[in-house]
């Protein structure tokens, strides 16, 4: 009995809406037509040459609509006459044959008194991955491969790392494991500016790692790598609780280093997925954290003497001595540049990348 006074007292004060019906007037607008999904342009780009995606439309009418047409390139893959809302259809059409190539999508709907709009998008499937941001040189999404977009090539693999069953920004991110890493061969990347970005969620066991790594062989250290007058060094290394993400850069004499103290750690038991990125110009180095420099300033400029592999989750092989190995960190969204980018620049990133 509480409960149906409860129920009642609710309704006559107005706190549950009842639905009204509304006198359909007259038609005096044709359908309003809204393709949210795919937008005009190339779509991001996916190694396979047929791939799916969800059409995302709606459909808006002063009265009621009739019916909704949708074709992609000329012809039919969907039709809808029946809503439960004449008025305002929200749909979304699954599509699971698109091929690479320009495609132009159309969605026609027509209302009761013979009033048609039509909704067109032209957008395009690449064939090829299409860098994002000027400089970009390299991508590596992780999603469930390790594969590099812009020269379409796959990492070598040393141990056995693997995925995360999460991820920053896409599908499923890199995941660290004892003994394991990846490698490239940095053709093309060493270049007189270098940046790179990525997101990074720590594990501190062990208590450092190697994060990426490019740098030259220490031949009088065969067992214990530790040449640091060339390339660069991201690693981490315990302060206390935290880990400090630190930066070494070998200007061909020497080397220099970029620890930002206490403003460049991270702490593990938050769990969270952190943006790191490092810029590399002639004359000044900097780190960045969830987009604020952590720690900057000049140096004489990069040498790449010898350097001939880049390093993915771990310091090996060439940054080995001092124990900065494997990496049982996450890592997602690996983007690498050949320019010095601006905080503007890196802040655009992490927001596009915002998990």
């Amino acid at each position: 009995m509480i409960g149906l006074l409860a129920t009642s007292f609710a309704c006559e004060d107005g706190y549950i809406d009842e639905i009204q019906p509304k006198p359909a007037g007259v038609d005096e607008m044709p359908p309003e037509v809204t393709i949210n999904f795919p937008e005009e342009g190339p779509l991001t780009w996916v190694p396979d040459e047929v791939m799916s995606i969800n059409i995302d439309f709606e459909v808006m009418d002063d009265i009621e609509i009739q019916d909704i047409i949708v074709t992609l390139d000329g012809e039919g893959i969907g039709s809808y006459a029946d809503f439960k809302d004449y008025r305002n259809a929200f749909i979304q059409l699954p599509y699971d044959n698109l091929t690479n190539g320009d495609h132009t999508l159309t969605v026609t709907a027509n209302d009761l008194s013979g009033k048609t709009t039509t909704s067109t998008v032209e957008f395009e499937k690449p064939e090829n991955y299409v860098p994002l941001y000027e400089g970009e040189i390299f991508y590596m999404p992780f999603d469930d491969q390790y594969l590099e977009l812009v020269s379409v090539s796959e990492a070598s693999i040393v141990g056995n790392p693997g995925f995360a069953g999460e991820s920053a920004s896409g599908a499923n991110a890199y995941a660290g494991a004892t003994d394991s890493y990846l490698t490239f061969p940095t053709t093309n990347l060493t270049n007189d500016a270098f940046s790179a970005s990525l997101w990074y969620k720590v594990d501190a066991d062990p208590n450092r790692a190697g994060i990426l790594v490019i740098g030259p062989p220490d031949e009088a250290n065969p067992d214990a790598q530790n040449n640091r007058t060339a390339g660069f060094r991201l690693f981490r290394e315990a302060a206390g609780s935290n880990q400090r993400i630190k930066l070494n850069v070998g200007n061909g004499g020497g080397e220099n280093w970029f620890d930002g103290g206490a403003a460049a750690d991270i702490n593990p038991s938050s769990g969270e997925w952190v943006h790191i990125a490092i810029t590399i110009s002639g004359t000044e180095c900097a780190v960045y954290l969830n987009g604020e420099p952590v720690s900057q300033g000049t140096y004489p400029g990069i040498s790449w003497e010898g350097c001939d592999i880049m390093s993915i989750g771990s310091g090996a092989p060439r940054f080995s001595g001092w124990g900065h190995l494997s990496d049982n960190s996450y890592i997602d969204e690996l983007r690498i540049f050949n320019k010095a980018l601006t905080q503007t620049e890196v802040q655009t990133i992490l927001d596009n990348e915002q998990p």
